[in-house]
């Protein structure tokens, strides 16, 4: 590899707001904001909306309900029409 053109690699705490979990793991990415980790240890916080903590496909619950897409309200309309 070449000396100065990667980004550099370090261990980064990423954060899901909606659920609270954490997950350290290694990244490219940085951030100001630290967090103290089960090791005692402070590593730099990477906020995230969604993680497997909190999305539907891997916890099996819907956390908001949906109206529907296109498809949904065109039938609507055709079961009023008739």
């Amino acid at each position: 590899m070449k000396q100065g053109i990667h980004p550099a690699y370090h261990q980064v705490l990423f954060f899901d707001v909606s659920s609270g979990f954490k997950m350290l793991t290694g990244s490219t990415k940085s951030s100001n904001e630290k967090m103290e980790w089960e090791d005692g240890n402070s590593y730099p916080v990477i906020r995230v909306d969604t993680s497997s903590a909190s999305h539907p496909f891997y916890t099996g619950k819907q956390r908001n309900t949906d109206k529907g897409g296109r498809v949904d309200r065109f039938n609507q309309r055709i079961q009023q029409k008739k």
